[in-house]
């Protein structure tokens, strides 16, 4: 017998270890599947520039300017897709920083720089990103001038225009149909401006970004997916259903001690890398219900950057996985937080988080002062809650006699003085039982059962009928209700109350 087992055991663990040979073997097979479908979709950049230079150099001279472009990156790898629509937004970027960037040689000189103007295009990939970023040598935006359009086109007052930051008057370029010029020319006032760039943008799920260093042009960053097809995803649950996070987008996945969340001003906040990161819970965004974690670990996903860094909670990392991106259908328009979706390879259906758009969401709260307590509500969720009972009759005495006896066991005990007035109670709060009366004013017990019976909301709640009447046809009248336990306020005593609630509910404790 001791020779049979010691055979099963071994075949077995060679068994195992074929079974672990052939999972790597299939794991390396499908990364060099992905690697080899990715590749036959990337094209270098500079097929996507051809001209750039020309243009740019055609335009400068139309505007009485010598401009030079410098391309760093050309040779980037970019899928087909994201290329073909960034053609219009890299060529409307160039022949905005000629127009509105580069000084008049004359200006240059007085300035003390070269008489040529300088524009650079930059590629590179980064954290599973493609970032292209484009800058000139010119004087900027004139703030200023900015701040007076702004006030002109009477979107802010002001005062209000006064006290706006660069960052946010630098915004308002990317509003549709905002220019600083009040003429139209070949090149500019059209109104069709930066918008469209950042429209672009958010259509192949990327971000923009507008800076200015004083006495240096304005600069833009655009970080964009490798590929519109595939996406490398780390795999979360939130709220029982599981979603992805694009890996580009992600900063970091980690397990936050609740110990270690702090609370400032209404705001919750952990430490990393030296820095407070701001934290909130996906379930919040999301508005799904916040599920009972008792893990002294939180996990959070961050993503963001700088300033713009955050902290989202989660109930579970499911790990990082590969999946084909299906877009959303048309007619569901834009999904708020969500880009697009997927299924794993068991068939599972995924949601793909729009992390810019989830970030402006986590914004939103913030400045509402909405921002729910990730550690409080967790340490809420698994809190010992006592079970709600209604009492519900017209004497005062008994309402009280019941209320005391219910509440010294533990329970969480309401009262009501008719059927009417429990009716209306029940309908606006959740309990775990009714304790009913029959006979009362407004409406009688047997009424407020079948009523009971006959919401959908309330059907399964269980329910309890304490009357004097102890005949036989009472008992009938009060099951055939639908109550579920009847008993005789003249034969009952303290025990065979609470343990009647006990039957029905168990214990005041869930």
């Amino acid at each position: 017998m001791r020779e049979l087992l010691d055979d099963g055991h071994s075949q077995l663990a060679e068994r195992l270890e074929e079974f672990d040979q052939y999972d790597h073997r299939a794991t390396r097979l499908a990364r060099r599947l992905y690697d080899s479908a990715l590749a036959s979709r990337m094209r270098p950049l500079a097929d996507g520039l051809t001209g750039y230079a020309r243009m740019v150099r055609d335009l400068g001279r139309s505007l009485d300017k010598s401009v030079h472009l410098e391309l760093i990156g050309a040779g980037t790898q970019v899928d087909r897709d994201i290329l073909e629509a960034l053609d219009a937004p890299l060529a409307h970027l160039l022949r905005n920083a000629v127009d509105h960037g580069i000084e008049p040689p004359e200006v240059r000189a007085a300035q003390g720089k070269p008489a040529e103007g300088r524009i650079t295009l930059q590629a590179r990939h980064n954290a599973g990103r493609l970032v292209i970023e484009i800058f000139d040598d010119g004087a900027g935006v004139d703030l200023e001038a900015l701040r007076r359009a702004i006030v002109r086109r009477r979107l802010a007052s002001e005062d209000t225009a006064t006290r706006l930051s660069q960052a946010e008057l630098l915004d308002f370029l990317l509003l549709p149909g905002f220019s600083m010029r009040d003429t139209v020319s070949e090149v500019s006032g059209r109104g069709v401006g930066l918008d469209a760039v950042q429209e672009m943008v958010r259509r192949v799920r990327g971000s923009l970004r507008l800076t200015q260093q004083p006495g240096l042009g304005l600069h833009f960053q655009l970080e964009l997916p490798l590929t519109l097809s595939v996406v490398r995803t780390l795999l979360v649950e939130v709220a029982g259903e599981a979603y992805a996070f694009p890996l580009g987008r992600v900063l970091r996945a980690a397990a936050v001690a609740r110990s270690e969340i702090e609370q400032t001003e209404g705001h919750q906040h952990f430490r990393h890398e030296g820095r407070a990161v701001g934290l909130v819970s996906a379930a919040q965004v999301l508005q799904r219900p916040e599920s009972a974690q008792e893990q002294d670990d939180v996990p959070v996903v961050i993503v963001g950057e700088a300033e713009r860094t955050y902290g989202i909670a989660v109930d579970r990392m499911l790990g990082e996985r590969l999946l084909v991106v299906q877009p959303l259908p048309a007619a569901l328009g834009k999904v708020k937080d969500i880009a697009a979706g997927s299924l794993t390879d068991d068939g599972t259906p995924v949601l793909i988080f729009d992390v810019e758009d989830v970030i402006r969401s986590v914004e939103k709260l913030v400045s509402e002062g909405r921002i729910a307590g990730v550690r409080q509500a967790a340490a809420a969720s698994v809190q010992v809650r006592a079970r709600r009972v209604l009492v519900i009759d017209d004497s005062l005495t008994v309402r009280e006699l019941q209320r005391k006896l219910l509440a010294g066991r533990g329970y969480d005990v309401a009262v009501a003085v008719d059927g009417m007035d429990g009716w209306n109670v029940l309908r606006a709060e959740p309990f775990d039982l009714v304790i009913t009366d029959i006979d009362m004013p407004r409406m009688d017990g047997i009424e407020l059962v079948r009523r009971i019976r006959q919401d959908a909301a309330l059907r399964q709640l269980p329910v309890m009928v304490v009357s004097y009447k102890d005949r036989e046809q009472d008992r009938q009248r009060g099951l055939e209700a639908g109550a579920d336990y009847y008993l005789a306020k003249g034969s009952f005593h303290d025990a065979a109350l609470l343990d009647a609630v006990n039957d029905l509910i168990g214990e005041a404790r869930t």
